[in-house]
């Protein structure tokens, strides 16, 4: 599925769509823009965050554990020279010491942890 990111109303919005699926971009006013949406470092800490989530819920699905719910907080910043993300799981559910440890582990599997773990390549091109 292709992103494509558009101009929108504000000074620096844009409107990003995915499908069907549209949210709003914008920088904080310290920026010079509106505040009237997610930044991108917030988009991807976002993805990082729905991932883990969409991550843990599928396998404990499968392993039959009883992972009612679980709650994933992202704070992310620059410091000493890298960019943190901070990951903080709250698992909800009858669940044994051993399986929030497997469920710790998976967590680092998800696929955009290993993108963001992993060696990135952009490309860009003027079309």
């Amino acid at each position: 599925m292709d992103i494509n990111v558009t101009r929108g109303e504000g000074k620096l919005q844009h409107v990003v769509e995915a499908g069907p699926h549209k949210l709003i971009a914008d920088a904080p006013s310290q920026y010079g823009g509106d505040d009237a949406g997610f930044t991108p470092h917030d988009l991807l800490a976002a993805s990082l965050g729905a991932c883990t989530a969409l991550t843990l819920n599928m396998y404990a699905k499968r392993k039959e554990i009883d992972l009612q719910k679980v709650d994933v907080k992202v704070e992310h910043a620059d410091k000493d020279g890298a960019y943190v993300f901070h990951r903080k799981l709250t698992f909800h559910g009858n669940l044994t010491d051993e399986q929030k440890t497997s469920l710790l582990g998976i967590a680092d599997k998800c696929p955009i942890h290993k993108i963001l773990s992993g060696e990135i390549k952009i490309v860009t091109e003027a079309v």
